[in-house]
């Protein structure tokens, strides 16, 4: 730390953005001139928070200028909005300000003790805020200099600020859109990330939005769930009659699953044809009085899922058929009815007001009337595909449903944007062949599409290192490198970018 006199502090704060008097980290004094922050001084082990973590250059005028010395990224809060600043990247703070260290932790509250008129020496002798300009003695003198400090000091804090921020009026019209609320049922939603500001989660859920009411029965699929945080974060669960979870977990998490799973809840793992891969869909399916919700999700039923990472979802609500005239079905329902009947559950019997009691397997769900369903359902099932069930799933099953499509002409040759969050062994004949499916389809004219330049959208190592996790978001990428690195791929590479959505580089994207 600087010996020069003090201007400041650095107040540590709880995850409520309180003053934390009982935390076992002081508050940090800050002198004028540069002060270095990290784990020389603050009391942690925390690996990713460096000894020179960051170096905040704080004046007698109240601000202070911060450039992030570390190789994790910093967050600040000001003026409602975050900024996330990379290594050697900086920002001007303003009294008030609040200091992310490692994005979501170690939170601090930049405090000056500084006045505004106040005349002593070291008010006339203000530190520039360009680092070139500082002269040996780090000092400028004279009132017209001082002026000239003061300008500058003004002048970059907007640029600075505006760099940040997107201003331009695409960005404002993102943070004003608003979906009609007799719309929303029919649209896709993007879940909650819980350290972005109130605009950029507009329209939003979390989990406990999606499992409400009076839900009679819950069937769960998913890959990875952690059990207490389920229930921690949708208590609702613990409520409803019959719950079946439907899960990808291996022999130890399922051990403890069966141990901490409510006594009317049932667990299964569907089986696997084929020695590779896991069940691995993210779908829910809640049974009311007055009909069911089907959810298609992006998320394992795990906290990090749910609160830290751009996901999404599609969600829609269906009535009862009439009881008497059954047998009507339609695209949807066959969709639907087909997968469940692939994962083979244990059957159970629950009791439906009105209806009394019911089996429930896959066959169930013809009784719920899909006519006004807004998409089609693309599954995909383990194994070896041929005849009939060639069509039947994935993307043959997408090249059979497109091929129905007309199209406006605007969408031939359209991008083919590729996103997902493991990449398996692909080989260029593959790829090749889903083009094709994902082009079906014709014009108004009723000419063929044609096969539009894909992308694959992969983060790098930047965009990790960026994310709220920082690199502990790269175990949601599980991809080998000898998959990765193929040659063939590198003309596909493409990066996500959303700066006007808030969403981009605050958490990793993940479907």
């Amino acid at each position: 730390m600087s010996t020069s006199s003090q201007v400041g502090f650095l107040v540590p704060l709880s995850d409520n953005l309180e003053e934390d008097g009982k935390s076992s980290i002081p508050k940090i004094p800050l002198s004028e001139g540069p002060n270095c922050v990290g784990r020389d001084c603050i009391p942690v082990t925390d690996k990713r928070l460096s000894r020179k973590h960051l170096t905040i250059t704080a004046t007698c005028t109240g601000s202070a200028d911060v450039v992030v010395e570390g190789t994790n990224p910093v967050v600040i809060r000001s003026k409602g909005e975050r900024k996330k600043l990379l290594s050697r990247e900086r920002w001007k703070l303003g009294s008030g300000d609040i200091i992310e260290l490692i994005p979501g932790h170690y939170l601090f509250k930049y405090v000056s003790t500084a006045r505004k008129d106040e005349t002593s020496p070291g008010n006339k002798q203000k530190r520039p805020f360009s680092e070139e300009n500082i002269t040996d003695k780090g000092q400028m003198h004279g009132k017209k200099k001082a002026r000239e400090v003061c300008q500058e000091e003004a002048s970059e804090m907007n640029m600075l600020h505006n760099n940040g921020q997107e201003t331009n009026s695409s960005a404002e019209a993102i943070r004003q859109f608003r979906v009609p609320k007799h719309k929303l049922p029919l649209t896709f939603r993007l879940m909650r990330v819980r350290e972005l500001p109130a605009w950029a989660n507009s329209e939003a859920v979390s989990i406990s939005d999606v499992i409400q009411g009076n839900v009679l029965v819950a069937i769960l699929s998913n890959y990875m769930v952690d059990m207490d945080w389920l229930l921690s974060a949708c208590p609702t669960l613990k409520r409803i009659p019959n719950v079946l979870i439907i899960h990808g977990e291996g022999d130890g998490t399922m051990e403890y699953m069966k141990r901490s799973k409510l006594a009317n809840w049932i667990l299964h793992k569907p089986s696997l044809p084929i020695a590779y891969g896991t069940h691995h869909s993210k779908a829910m399916l809640l049974v009311y009085p007055t009909g069911v919700r089907v959810i298609v999700h992006t998320a394992n039923l795990i906290s990090i899922d749910w609160n830290n990472k751009s996901q999404g979802l599609w969600m829609q609500d269906f009535p009862w058929k009439d009881q008497n005239n059954l047998g009507k079905d339609g695209g949807f329902e066959n969709d639907l009815v087909d997968y469940l009947s692939a994962l083979k559950w244990p059957e159970f019997t629950v009791n439906i007001p009105a209806f009394g009691s019911c089996k429930i397997n896959s066959s169930f769900f013809k009784k719920f009337d899909y006519s006004s369903a807004s998409v089609r359902l693309i599954a995909s099932v383990p194994g070896y595909h041929s005849g009939s069930s060639l069509r039947k799933w994935g993307h043959m099953k997408l090249r059979t449903i497109l091929q129905e499509c007309t199209f406006s002409k605007e969408f031939q040759k359209s991008p083919l944007i590729y996103q997902f969050s493991s990449l398996g062994s692909l080989d260029e004949k593959w790829m090749t062949e889903f083009a094709s499916s994902m082009s079906a389809g014709v014009t108004d004219d009723k000419k063929p599409l044609g096969i539009g330049e894909p992308m694959i959208v992969w983060p790098n190592v930047e965009d990790v290192r960026c994310s709220l996790e920082g690199y502990a978001a790269g175990s949601a990428i599980p991809s080998p490198s000898k998959n990765v690195e193929k040659e063939f791929l590198k003309k596909y590479w493409a990066r996500w970018k959303a700066s006007h959505t808030g969403r981009w580089y605050s958490s990793l994207l993940k479907f």
